[in-house]
């Protein structure tokens, strides 16, 4: 009864402060539509507060600074399995790389190939030859040149080789006529049976591992043959390539790809036009100093000498070698070994400061530690054939880091006075 008698007062109270305070300017022109005013609202009485809906979620527990939230079950479990996904996705691209590393590699050969083949078709098509044609006339002219290669070659070698054999028992008589020393090992080890026995023995084994020859020479066959095609496929393709290769980059930035990916095609392109237009040279002159000085097989040791001066740094001094050697054998020391010694050094040293410079005046300048490291690389890694590839690859790399740091100094602006 207290408790609702203290409740009527009160609300009597608010009764008479309502009725006190004086109405305002909006309050006389709102009227409720029985004519009565309406409600007025005194700012003196406090309105007992409404309870709010429990609709919000409840508040997470605060964190501390500096410590991590433990993650939840579910989430650790996805983590783990992307990252799982990630490890085996890595783990079979690497299998599937090193399964086909074979094929890969002969991609990257041909690829090199119609790239350094690619200056002399756009020669041949700026004198109004069609690409199709200027790729056929190319590999025609290689064609010739191996074949060349191989008719001085085999003939002469299958003859002597016979010749070898059926002379072989006389050699080894005059040997133990000339040399007592030789003469005490033949009595002591009968090392002129063993030699006669070997002679006639060898065409034998030759057959009995004829097949395994034949295998691993019909395999390489068959991988110059894949190179070949590939070549052929890429040269025609060229511009199409360079279209494709300029795609990866995004669209802000193609054009200044484009020239860059030109540039770079066309530094490597005339370097290695460029070597090997020096390999013809130094061909055609090593076969006209063989012939002079009466070294036989000069067709051949020419042409070997203009395929390893293609090698970088020592492959000149490598054909040098195996011509002097030829001649100092097969001739005499004197003359003809020691003047073919002096030619070489001779023309080693017109090579290096008359005709490279001037054929290579175009191409992209590599210094002779960066031309040493990379060859290096390349033997290390694919042998001749990454030797050969080795040069190309540091151009570009030195075209694509001069560009980059023209980018920057044209970025940075000129240098304050």
């Amino acid at each position: 009864m207290t408790t609702t008698g203290e409740a009527y007062r009160a609300e009597r109270r608010d009764s008479d402060r309502l009725a006190s305070c004086p109405p305002t300017h909006g309050e006389l022109a709102e009227q409720s539509p029985s004519g009565r005013p309406s409600a007025r609202r005194c700012p003196e009485i406090a309105e007992p507060p409404t309870p709010a809906k429990d609709t919000a979620p409840a508040a997470e527990a605060p964190v501390a600074a500096g410590e991590r939230r433990p993650p939840l079950p579910g989430t650790a479990y996805e983590w783990g399995l992307f990252a799982g996904l990630g490890l085996l996705t890595v783990a079979l691209g690497a299998f599937a790389v090193w399964s086909a590393r074979g094929v890969l590699v002969r991609v990257l050969v041909a690829v090199f190939f119609a790239v350094s083949l690619d200056p002399a078709v756009r020669f041949l098509e700026r004198h109004g030859v069609r690409r199709g044609w200027a790729v056929m006339l190319i590999f025609a002219l290689a064609l010739a040149v191996v074949t060349v290669f191989l008719i001085s070659v085999i003939p002469p070698l299958v003859t002597q080789f016979q010749s070898l054999l059926s002379d072989l028992p006389g050699y080894v008589s005059d040997l133990s006529q000339r040399f007592h020393g030789f003469r005490v090992l033949d009595r002591q080890f009968d090392v002129t049976a063993q030699i006669r026995g070997l002679a006639s023995s060898l065409p034998g084994r030759l057959g009995s591992g004829l097949l395994g020859f034949t295998s691993r020479l019909f395999g390489a066959l068959f991988g110059a043959l894949t190179i070949l095609v590939l070549t052929i496929y890429f040269m025609l393709d060229m511009p199409r390539l360079r279209r494709g290769l300029v795609r990866f980059f995004p669209p802000s930035r193609r054009a200044r790809s484009g020239e860059i990916v030109e540039l770079v095609f066309d530094k490597v392109g005339d370097y290695m036009i460029g070597n090997l237009l020096i390999s013809v040279v130094a061909g055609i002159a090593a076969y006209a100093a063989l012939l002079l000085l009466g070294v036989p097989f000069a067709l051949p040791l020419a042409i070997l000498v203009a395929f390893f001066d293609l090698v970088p740094m020592v492959g000149a001094t490598l054909g040098a070698v195996l011509c002097v050697a030829v001649a100092a054998l097969a001739v005499d020391v004197w003359p003809a070994g020691v003047l073919t010694a002096v030619y070489f050094t001779v023309y080693q040293q017109v090579e290096n400061y008359l005709v490279a410079p001037r054929i290579l005046r175009s191409a992209v300048d590599v210094s002779a530690s960066a031309v040493l490291l990379a060859g290096l690389i390349g033997a290390t890694v694919l042998g001749l054939i990454g030797a050969l590839m080795a040069i190309p690859v540091a151009a570009a790399i030195k075209v694509l880091y001069d560009q980059r740091q023209a980018a920057r100094e044209a970025f940075a602006g000129p240098p304050p006075a």
